[in-house]
């Protein structure tokens, strides 16, 4: 009989400890894309991971997570798997409106998923790309995300670009980086498209469902534009927070430096 090698617990204080020494600071406002299972056995959990997070920032800061909920859009978009043409319609007319409380994330990670029902968090109100905050900077983050602006100068990653916040990479990469999308926003480059979306929201109290147009995004080279942009400019804090190779950086370098690099180097 086997005996597994022992794992060691992360506990809350060495989670302050970690980001404290990446770079976090009291007052900061910070967008994080995360991977919980990269951290380790935290003991606590999502739990303790929020609340290491909030005690970093402080009173003072702002904490906001993509709450991406993909499934409320056009059917007729659907792949993985499609809908039959035939079945559009019912589909349409089946899916719930979409709700800031209610509706659960799609694919963005337990920690988002607790993130978005903490006490005082707020939501911002697209269907499809949703972000939720709380501090003092979640109003002028989320107030203003309309649709056909997905992740574009009204959203909150333009908005975080406003206050010139900061990003933080738990676990992650620059593939799950989604203020690269803001740089797909503001730069050109051939064969840059716009497709029709929609989603059923609640319009004066009734459900509708609402039309709108938004940009093809597309991330098959954020992993390379992060690697470049971390070559290259000065500014990106690589640590370690748990087990997880962690990264923080101010966000408008790199947005602005991956415009310039979208323009020249996409076909």
């Amino acid at each position: 009989m086997t005996r597994s090698e022992p794992v060691h617990p992360i506990l809350y204080a060495r989670l302050v400890a970690d980001l404290r020494r990446l770079g976090v600071e009291t007052g900061m406002t910070v967008l994080v894309h995360a991977s919980l299972s990269r951290v380790g056995w935290i003991i606590g959990g999502i739990q303790t991971m929020i609340e290491a997070l909030l005690e970093t920032l402080g009173p003072p800061g702002t904490l906001m997570m993509p709450t991406h909920s993909s499934e409320w859009s056009e059917p007729s978009r659907w792949r993985n798997p499609p809908v039959p043409p035939e079945s559009f319609d019912a589909v349409r007319a089946a899916m719930p409106a979409w709700d800031a409380a209610r509706s659960a994330t799609w694919s963005m990670g337990a920690l988002a998923e607790a993130f978005r029902r903490w006490p005082g968090v707020a939501r911002s109100r697209h269907p499809q790309t949703s972000f939720a905050a709380v501090g003092p900077a979640t109003g002028a983050l989320l107030d203003h995300h309309r649709l056909g602006d997905a992740l574009g100068e009204t959203s909150p990653i333009g908005r975080l670009y406003a206050l010139d916040g900061h990003v933080l990479l738990l676990g992650v990469g620059h593939a799950n980086n989604t203020s690269l999308h803001l740089a797909e926003y503001r730069s050109d480059w051939t064969g840059k498209t716009w497709h029709e979306e929609g989603a059923p929201m609640l319009v004066d109290g009734e459900r509708r469902w609402q039309h709108f147009e938004e940009l093809k995004v597309n991330d098959d080279d954020f992993a390379e534009i992060g690697q470049t942009f971390e070559q290259s400019q000065p500014g990106v804090a690589i640590g370690q927070v748990g087990n997880a190779e962690s990264r923080l950086f101010r966000q408008r370098p790199l947005v602005d430096w991956a415009v310039t690099r979208m323009t020249d180097h996409r076909p």
